[in-house]
């Protein structure tokens, strides 16, 4: 199947997808219906400011085959560049909503990262949630590296289990590093670095009210429930961002144009 290709918007280097929820969703379908390997990574002024300081990071976002906007300053950017439909598409939300295909499409999803049991606890509320969702795997690394042998392990359970999506919850900068390592070694299509999707969706974290999310102010509700964690991260990037924007503005790049990495 032949998609349109999609534009994307230049944040500091960082090439954001220009889409939809919807759009996300077909691209993912057709990847899955054709077995093509790709990886999403879920971006928001976090990842793009990693980025700004990694560049190795910076191209693992580029060479993604999505990099959706996860966090209204993303959008705004984006409109701002002139892409004017492109609209929120958070981790948990897609999870949520590729949930909900999977149920419908017969497709199977494997669960890697989150604390201990969270990914269990996560797999098992999605098939009570979204009748006919089939989860064919879960596991909760530890923190630390793996050895090389852990590493050959975990890909020859991924590739036993036969998932069609494998939903990364590591965190940024950890879980796009992965996936680029790992997305020429797994068999499954698709691989989506979801981050706190895994906590959000198996109920081990609240999430922000509408409202909030669609003010921009998740960051501030995320900050009220793990301070001791995310304060660093809000006071060095988000102040950063905004300066960095203002002196270069984002910018459009059409899908049919080649990429610059």
């Amino acid at each position: 199947m032949t998609m349109t290709p999609i534009s994307r918007v230049d944040i500091l280097g960082v090439e954001i997808s220009a889409v939809t929820m919807e759009t996300a969703q077909a691209t993912i379908k057709a990847w899955v219906n054709d077995r093509e390997s790709h990886y999403v990574c879920v971006t928001g002024v976090h990842g793009v400011m990693e980025s700004v300081r990694d560049p190795g990071l910076r191209q693992i976002h580029n060479e993604s085959g999505l990099t959706v906007p996860d966090g209204m300053p993303m959008v705004w950017s984006a409109h701002w560049a002139g892409a004017t439909d492109v609209e929120r598409v958070s981790g948990p939300d897609l999870m949520l909503r590729l949930a909900d295909m999977a149920a419908v499409e017969g497709w199977t999803s494997y669960f890697y990262g989150g604390a201990e049991g969270v990914a269990d606890t996560l797999s098992e509320r999605l098939e009570t949630d979204f009748p006919g969702f089939r989860a064919v795997g879960a596991h909760s690394p530890p923190f630390r590296e793996p050895t090389s042998d852990e590493d050959e392990a975990t890909v020859a359970m991924i590739n036993a289990a036969r998932p069609d999506l494998v939903w990364v919850g590591l965190g940024t900068p950890k879980q796009e590093r992965w996936m680029a390592s790992h997305v020429d070694r797994l068999h499954a299509p698709v691989l989506l670095g979801v981050g706190a999707a895994f906590d959000f969706n198996s109920g081990l974290l609240p999430r922000a009210p509408v409202w909030m999310q669609k003010a921009g102010l998740e960051w501030l509700h995320r900050l009220r429930t793990e301070p001791r964690r995310l304060w660093k991260r809000y006071l060095r990037n988000n102040p950063a961002f905004v300066v960095r924007v203002i002196l270069r503005p984002p910018t459009l790049i059409p899908g049919d144009s080649k990429r610059n990495i």
